[in-house]
């Protein structure tokens, strides 16, 4: 890992957009800053795309996706994307030119590859095990962001209740025994039998709707993010940052972020904008 103050201009100049983590990268606790939410301006003012990269419900990034300056959100790690317009490719894709800057007005279209009455059916197989689950271990509870949720199910571990660490292990790995994947976040337990992940569906959005080569996009594209539960993001993409709260996961991390900031969750976030809008700007045209 190495200070910001190492980013060099041709990196930041050669980045056509930016993925960004939310909970406790963007946000602070769940909360957006003045400084965070400027240093999204600032990015865009730069010439960059943005995507947010969640594992919160649909329903946050359709408020997000209406609200912040950004070109796509992907929710749920990785199963859904919100976008503006329509729910079809985009036209004119396959340019170059990174993410195209739709036009669709207030619009926003859910991407989601499983046809909706399928969708339905897993995801109702998914609550009444999530169910079951919480009635053996009272100390977690559901979540109260399902009713936003489209594929996945989650439990509150650490939100608004404190589940101790060996019954999240249990649940883990009883749910396993089910064939249930999870994944676990600083706050919720996921359950889920979508095989996707950030990293591999902001590829699959960034290929399908907006025409990049999913190669090139790794390294077209810099992922900002905070903790173990962006472990595969870290690995994905060639050019990655990590806000300062990230040293407190790097024993969970295989591949850490290449870039940390020296503040932790927004404030971090807009270390790390301004450093690349900075470089981009004094940094002569390719």
């Amino acid at each position: 890992m190495e200070p910001l103050s190492l980013l060099t201009p041709d990196a930041a100049r050669a980045l056509a957009g930016v993925i960004f983590d939310l909970d406790d990268t963007v946000l602070d606790h769940g909360a957006l800053t003045e400084a965070a939410y400027g240093a999204l301006f600032r990015l865009r003012e730069a010439g960059l795309a943005l995507i947010a990269c969640t594992g919160r419900p649909a329903g946050w990034g359709e408020v997000i996706q209406r609200q912040w300056p950004i070109d796509a959100t992907i929710a749920e790690n990785g199963a859904v994307a919100l976008v503006r317009g329509q729910a079809g490719p985009a036209a004119g894709a396959g340019h170059q030119g990174g993410l195209a800057r739709s036009a669709g007005g207030g619009r926003v279209a859910l991407l989601d590859a499983m046809d909706r009455e399928a969708r339905r059916a897993r995801r109702a197989e998914l609550v009444a095990l999530a169910d079951d689950v919480v009635r053996r271990f009272p100390a977690a509870a559901l979540a109260d962001d399902n009713d936003q949720r489209v594929t996945d199910v989650t439990i509150d571990i650490g939100e608004h209740r404190q589940v101790p660490p060996e019954d999240v292990q249990k649940m883990r790995a009883e749910l396993r025994e089910r064939g249930v994947r999870t994944l676990l976040s600083s706050v919720h337990l996921h359950l889920t039998r979508d095989p996707s992940d950030k990293a591999t569906g902001v590829v699959r959005l960034l290929s399908t709707r907006f025409g990049e080569d999913p190669t090139r996009a790794r390294h077209r594209y810099a992922f900002v993010g905070d903790s173990g539960n962006d472990g595969v993001a870290f690995a994905a993409f060639a050019l990655t940052f990590g806000v300062a709260n990230v040293r407190a996961h790097l024993g969970k991390l295989s591949v850490p972020p290449r870039f940390v900031a020296s503040l932790p969750m927004g404030r971090g976030f807009a270390e790390i904008a301004h450093r690349i809008a900075e470089l981009r700007k004094n940094a002569p045209a390719p």
